[in-house]
């Protein structure tokens, strides 16, 4: 199977891609990019392999497009005129929700797109989207085959203890489990962490996925054990709009005393919740930290604290810890925050060293330091690209 591998993440408002050359061995990156702000103010973007922009439109004069076929339309357009003549063979898809059938990437067809409908409800922020993304390819690339590549997989080995909740035993058998998110994240990074060191990576490790969805896993011997998202992406630590862990009495409260319905309490939660619920400002770390003041204090106070909290929480269902891992977009570079949540871990052996988490180090705890603190770029595209080419030739076989 030679030529080009496409990987597609659709996101509510975002399509991102990345094109890899299929080899004998393997893949090889060859570009990526996305459309963000569909809907709004759509803005083209692409690198090359080694992170050289190469690309980019904004629509200023019109013809933006408004949906995500359109934007996977622009996106073909343009990797017809880099990828010298080669045919995308396989297609990868991030998808949010897998339910409790789907443990592992699968093909798809009409039935697991019917299956993967029903668990809508389950994350109404990306599924939808997620599941477009699959339609929109299928119609540009009739034949070529199609892999989903689920979030919630690598939480599969998560032992009972950690994927039910405290309710009569038939609500878990019925699908009301804890079934965690970012799992491609963070099986690259369990990954990621076996090849440079695999004492280390067969050790136990936190890995803290910090980015507009945040939530923290418990890995170890590189398979996963604990997480702090559960049913759905709401629960946790606070995200960029998303509440976090919240007292169930709370949404009753809401609905029976306040008023509100479903529909209105799912958009508190969803949308106005979070970073950008409890400082006012915004979403973006970057912005709330520019603005400074006490509305700014208390969100980055209140996210410091959970995620801290989370890291102890999850050391101690494990056993203990080897390293804590900072990946996504605030892990990987909101370097005061990251020092912020690392403060009152020394009991855990937790210590940064200052200059190197300055300098966005990929080790950033001090010397001598019982528990090493790393700083990783994440990449779930390629985890998708290496999934498919697997799920595709098995099917293949060869």
């Amino acid at each position: 199977m030679q030529g080009i591998l496409l990987v597609l993440n659709a996101g509510s408002s975002s399509l991102k891609f990345a094109a890899y050359d299929t080899t004998e061995t393997g893949i090889e990156a060859r570009c990526s990019g996305q459309v963000e702000g569909i809907g709004a103010a759509p803005r083209f973007t692409a690198e090359d392999a080694a992170g050289t922009h190469i690309a980019s439109q904004d629509w200023a004069g019109g013809g933006a497009p408004a949906s995500h076929a359109a934007a996977l339309d622009g996106i073909i357009a343009w990797l017809d005129g880099v990828l010298e003549g080669r045919k995308v063979v396989a297609i990868g898809h991030r998808v949010v929700h897998g339910g409790p059938g789907f443990a592992a990437p699968m093909l798809i067809d009409l039935g697991v797109m019917a299956e993967l409908q029903e668990l809508v409800p389950l994350a109404p922020l990306h599924q939808p989207h997620n599941l477009s993304g699959i339609a929109a390819a299928a119609k540009r690339f009739k034949g070529v085959p199609q892999v989903a590549c689920f979030d919630t997989a690598f939480h599969r080995t998560q032992p009972f203890h950690a994927d039910t909740f405290g309710l009569p035993v038939e609500f878990h058998a019925r699908g009301i489990r804890r079934y965690g998110f970012h799992g491609l994240s963070y099986e690259y990074i369990a990954r990621r962490i076996a090849r440079e060191d695999p004492a280390l990576g067969a050790g136990r490790l936190v890995v803290a996925h910090l980015g507009n969805g945040a939530s923290l896993c418990a890995i170890a011997g590189g398979r996963a054990q604990a997480s702090t998202m559960g049913f759905t992406a709401l629960d946790g630590v606070p995200m960029g709009t998303r509440c976090g862990q919240l007292d169930p009495g709370v949404v009753l409260h809401m609905i029976d005393t306040l008023g509100m319905t479903t529909a209105e309490v799912a958009k508190l939660l969803y949308g106005n919740s979070g970073l950008k619920g409890l400082s006012g400002i915004s979403q973006d770390v970057r912005q709330i930290e520019a603005a400074g003041g006490e509305a700014a204090e208390r969100a980055l106070g209140y996210f410091a604290y959970r995620v801290r909290r989370e890291v102890a929480a999850l050391a101690a269902s494990i056993g203990g810890i080897d390293a804590l891992v900072f990946t996504a977009g605030i892990g990987e570079n909101a370097r005061a925050l990251r020092a912020r949540i690392c403060e009152g871990l020394g009991f855990l052996g937790i210590a940064l060293d200052p200059d190197r988490n300055a300098a966005n180090a990929p080790e950033v705890s001090a010397a001598g330091a019982a528990v090493r603190v790393l700083v990783r770029r994440t990449d779930e595209e390629r985890m998708i690209a290496e999934h498919t080419l697997q799920v595709v030739r098995s099917h293949a076989g060869g």
